[in-house]
């Protein structure tokens, strides 16, 4: 037979030497007796564990076999326990119909029956195994269920997940394609407008005055090129977690002041000040730090209106902190967040060529250094952007 320690019974009498006699009969190694004296007694050890069968002695002092059954059916945690009474009352009906009525599920009749007693015990016993088993069996199946759901809701959130990737990689190509397609169209009429004139023998077409802004148109298209390639290969590297930072002694103050002079000269339309503290130095990636002043310059001659822009450097007690300032568009509330990812472009895109990685790659260059940068904005009243960054050496 195999032992459960598990299983327990319950034998109450107020007779010692009837529970004696009781467990020598029902003792086996599958299943633990507790006894019981009274029915105070029997609650209590009901109270405390689970048992898979009752037998009660019917007729006690104090609380009888019947009230102590009444009670054990009057409690949720043994509504159910199986109970079995030992009476010496013989075969009345009515006795038998009290016990039943009181919740009894059979009879045991003095003098007892050994065969009998284990027979009765061994049925409970086993019905109470297939409970267990029952109840495992359940919870096992609400456990898959569960796991189950989860995973259904896991589906159909990386469904959701993969929805929204396909339709960011569309609209990904659509504005490489757009954004690709206007300095090459550019180019390809400077071309064609060339070819043109030589065919036409046209050599003052090609004068030195001439050449130098050719040139000048050439590079600037060129430079688009080359800045929305290198936003792809820098939003790929961090994608891939391969964002290359190599820290170096750099003075910040002068790479600011050397980006605003190169920015302004690209667009004297636009005036730019800095204002800066001198001798802010720091262990930092110089070539990444200037894609950051860049890519904020960049984005505020987007979104300025043709409005100054003022660029501030202070120190801070172990940092220092970088703004930039425009009178533009501004940024909606509910688009501030959204502006830090990739390829977002809030409010008319029309004012806003490229393919919406500048500020999730400073982001991502300025949290590779320790730092971090937030936006303050008012709509139609322009925004600012503060990098803070962490001074290292």
């Amino acid at each position: 037979m195999t032992i459960d320690s598990g299983i327990k019974l319950l034998i109450v009498d107020d007779l010692p030497e009837n529970l004696m006699a009781l467990e020598a009969l029902i003792r086996d190694d599958a299943y633990s007796v507790y006894q019981a004296s009274s029915g105070d007694q029997a609650l209590a050890l009901l109270l405390e564990h689970e048992f898979a069968l009752a037998i009660l002695d019917v007729q006690m002092p104090g609380m009888n076999g019947f009230e102590l059954a009444e009670l054990i059916r009057g409690m949720a945690r043994t509504r159910h326990l199986p109970i079995v009474f030992v009476s010496a009352a013989g075969k009345e009906l009515d006795y038998a119909f009290k016990g039943y009525e009181n919740g009894a599920v059979d009879f045991l009749y003095k003098p007892l029956d050994a065969h009998a007693v284990k027979s009765k015990v061994q049925v409970f016993v086993d019905l109470y195994r297939q409970r267990t088993e029952l109840r495992r069996q359940l919870a096992a199946l609400e456990e898959s269920r569960r796991r189950q759901q989860a995973l259904v809701a896991e589906l159909q959130a990386t469904q959701v997940e993969l929805k929204r990737a396909l339709q960011m990689r569309d609209e990904f190509m659509s504005m490489v394609v757009h954004e690709l397609r206007t300095p090459l169209s550019v180019l390809a009429m400077e071309v064609r407008v060339r070819q043109h004139q030589v065919a036409a023998d046209n050599a003052a077409f090609f004068a030195s005055e001439n050449l130098s802004k050719m040139f000048e148109r050439d590079q600037r298209q060129v430079r688009s090129l080359t800045r929305l390639i290198d936003d792809m290969l820098d939003a790929s590297q961090v994608t891939h977690g391969k964002l290359s930072i190599r820290p170096c002694s750099t003075d910040l103050s002068a790479l600011m002041k050397r980006v605003v002079a190169e920015i302004s000269a690209q667009r004297p339309d636009v005036p730019v000040t800095l204002r800066a503290d001198e001798d802010v130095c720091g262990d930092w990636d110089e070539f990444r730090l200037e894609q950051v002043v860049v890519n904020l310059l960049t984005n505020a001659l987007r979104y300025g209106a043709g409005k100054p822009i003022e660029v501030s450097l202070a120190k801070l007690p172990g940092a220092v902190a970088i703004k930039v300032t425009d009178h533009g568009v501004g940024i909606a509330e509910e688009d501030r967040a959204r502006v830090f990812e990739q390829f977002v472009r809030v409010g008319d895109r029309s004012r806003a060529p490229g393919l919406g990685l500048g500020l999730y790659i400073t982001k991502q260059l300025v949290e590779a250094h320790g730092g971090t940068i937030s936006v303050d904005s008012t709509l139609g009243q322009g925004s600012t952007f503060t990098v803070a960054l962490p001074v290292n050496g």
